[in-house]
């Protein structure tokens, strides 16, 4: 066995909401990679934590009424019951708001200025007067600059695509309480990044980085770096930059650096060398990776590693990106009800069937993984319980009453057995690589060739005359001794039955270079390890997101209209009657190509037809649209969009990244006005 030492971590969660299956996603694939190291005798450790400072994680708090620390201590205690029981094996879960991580950060940014790496700005923001803080983009909203709908953020345009500045905005407003934002300046700390080219440059070429990753990060330097803006002005949640009390650390400089902190944590409770895993001198003795989604690949593949570089730390071996997770092929909605918490999930299903479906889909690059409900169930149906519990199931039963629970002294198709042997170090080479997917391909035809072995020797025919107990104990015995390798081979993916396994085989189903057979082995009476799944049951989970959403939404109705939207000002009875609201029915629906939000719509309004072009894309197929009725701005005056001419506007009901069209009761005709 190879003695391996190495440190794995995967993206920390923000602690402002509950981890649904995009996180569990990204748990798994890690999960799986340090359980397959784990397995092969290797020393490896798995830290994580909760990323745990911010203004929105702030402000939940007041909203909620209780002290940040309240709020992401509730938070924490939920991601770590849903790591534990999606058998996520983390050694250290812990928090970006540590002792261990203050420390950290301060003595990393000390060194970072100490080597002329920070510099300072001043630079002008939109300001909240009534809230007294600064407004991230997130938090203006106002009209588009090119297009002209109302109601965008300050950074993008829903409708059109468009991307801008907040200062470009007609009409801005404080999402936060409703007032006109003003500028101010404020004097702000940057990392400085383009110190960092020709590093960057070496860096991106080595292998730590898939491809595809490197590739798009060369984009960062071709274009030229910028500096890295690393403070927020108070009131801010986080830690205070050491010698400016009124400055706060941005989060995206101490959420990395928990990674360290939450290996010193596990160092001093269990008596490690943190330095064994994070300095330089003894880079080349130990491994170090991340795990991470595609989204965050520049904080981890150019801000990370050069703020290592600078402050004296070693560098991550390899960062590792995977894709989104899409459930039937689209995105996850909340309308829809596949926008899945992961404790909703577990209120329904086991963890090893998503495990193991999230697996058979995982490669080593950043595809999306589409969980598809029909499929999902279908293929754990059919490789677990129909292929590899059903050679257990088929063989223990011989086993137990022709010869007492006790396999046979011998292999009776040794070529049967070798193949199966054979594949060994393929599959290890398939974990270690990440292409989880090649390795299961491989270990379900292991599953068939055992199942067509015992369908071949017909066991349950040859029992009938007792000449041919021993031939049925040799068959059977062979069948468990398939099935024993393949739970080895599974182990990484399914924990929980490994370990049912092993008690069943009264065996540790030790993966080894050389593995044998057990021959002449007591086994104990065997279990069912998993039941069939029924795609009601999928389906229960997607009612009961739905119902999740609709309860979220009450509660923000009954914390007040200003809750969230500030109402805007008054306007006069006149100024309403100006606006001409028609009923109209959708005829044909259409994607956008190039377009990320948008749909096309053909409209009746009563024997004339319109074309109207609507952000709406994320929470509808164009399909499910034909043939409803709902509500149109008949009277906005058109605009040429990239696309084509919008003829009008659909009304839509907002929250967040959720739309909803508005419907039309029964009896009202395309064409009728609104009044």
């Amino acid at each position: 066995m190879s003695n391996r030492r190495i440190l794995v971590t995967s993206a920390l969660p923000y602690a402002n909401s509950p981890l649904h299956l995009g996180h569990i996603l990204e748990a798994v694939q890690t999960d799986i990679w340090v359980r397959f190291q784990r397995a092969q005798g290797n020393e490896c450790f798995y830290v994580c934590a909760d990323d745990a400072h911010g203004t929105a994680i702030m402000l939940k708090a007041q909203e909620n009424g209780i002290s940040p620390e309240e709020h992401i201590a509730a938070i924490k205690q939920s991601h770590e019951a849903d790591f534990n029981n999606f058998l996520i094996s983390v050694d250290n879960y812990y928090s970006t708001h540590s002792e261990e991580n203050r420390e950290l950060s301060e003595a990393i940014y000390n060194q970072l200025s100490k080597n002329g790496h920070i510099i300072q700005r001043n630079i002008t923001q939109a300001y909240d007067d009534e809230k007294g803080l600064f407004l991230a983009d997130r938090f203006i909203k106002g009209t588009c600059p090119k297009c002209k709908t109302p109601d965008q953020y300050g950074d993008n345009c829903e409708a059109c695509g468009a991307t801008y500045t907040p200062t470009e905005l007609i009409d801005p407003i404080s999402a936060l309480s409703g007032t006109k934002p003003v500028d101010k300046d404020s004097e702000h700390f940057f990392f400085d990044l383009p110190q960092f080219k020709d590093f960057l440059a070496e860096w991106l070429a080595s292998d730590a980085l898939q491809p595809e990753i490197a590739n798009k990060l060369k984009e960062w330097l071709d274009n030229g770096l910028q500096a890295w803006d690393i403070s927020r002005d108070a009131p801010y949640f986080g830690f205070q930059i050491p010698g400016h009390p009124d400055k706060y650390f941005y989060v995206w400089l101490d959420a990395p650096i928990g990674y360290m902190a939450s290996f010193k944590n596990l160092a001093d409770r269990e008596g490690l060398n943190f330095d064994d895993f994070w300095s330089q001198k003894t880079a080349h003795e130990t491994e170090l990776y991340h795990f991470i989604g595609k989204d965050i690949v520049n904080f981890h593949g150019l801000f990370w590693p050069a703020m290592l570089q600078s402050a004296g730390y070693r560098l991550p071996n390899g960062v590792f990106a995977h894709g989104f997770v899409t459930v039937n092929g689209t995105k996850m909605s909340k309308s829809r009800g596949t926008f899945i918490n992961a404790s909703t999930w577990l209120n329904n299903l086991g963890p090893e069937p998503l495990r193991y479906y999230y697996a058979a889909k995982l490669g080593n690059s950043v595809d999306d993984i589409d969980l598809n409900f029909e499929d999902f169930v279908a293929r754990v149906n059919s490789d677990l319980v129909g292929k590899v519990i059903n050679i257990a199931s088929r063989c223990a039963g011989f086993v137990a009453r022709l010869n007492e629970g006790k396999l046979s002294d011998k292999v009776s198709d040794t070529d049967l057995w070798n193949r199966a042997i054979k594949a060994n170090q393929v599959i290890r080479e398939h974990y270690e690589s990440r292409q989880y997917a090649r390795a299961i391909r491989e270990i379900m035809q292991i599953a068939d060739i055992a199942n067509e072995f015992i369908a071949d020797q017909e066991p349950w025919k040859l029992a009938k005359d007792e000449n041919n107990v021993t031939k049925v104990v040799e068959i059977c015995s062979l069948g468990i001794n398939l099935f024993r390798l393949i739970m080895i081979y599974l182990q990484p993916v399914l924990p929980e039955m490994t370990k049912q396994t092993a008690e069943f085989l009264n065996d540790d189903l030790c993966w080894s270079d050389d593995l044998q057979p057990l021959t002449n082995h007591q086994i104990n009476k065997f279990k069912p390890l998993m039941q069939r799944i029924e795609l009601e049951t999928v389906e229960k989970i997607v009612e009961q997101s739905k119902e999740t959403l609709q309860k979220e939404q009450l509660e923000k109705s009954l914390s007040g209209p200003l809750a969230d939207e500030p109402i805007a000002d008054e306007i006069e009875f006149p100024d309403f009657a100006k606006i001409d609201l028609r009923v109209v029915k959708i005829i044909e629906a259409d994607h956008v190509e190039g377009a990320d939000k948008l749909l096309q719509l053909t409209l009746d309004l009563g024997g004339e037809s319109r074309q109207v072009f609507s952000g709406i894309k994320s929470n509808y197929k164009p399909e499910d649209l034909i043939g409803r009725h709902t509500i149109l701005v008949a009277n906005l005056k058109p605009r040429k969009m990239r696309f084509g001419v919008s003829e009008g506007m659909v009304l839509c009901a907002a929250s967040g990244d959720e739309i909803y069209l508005l419907d039309v009761d029964t009896g009202a005709k395309p064409g009728m006005r609104v009044t």
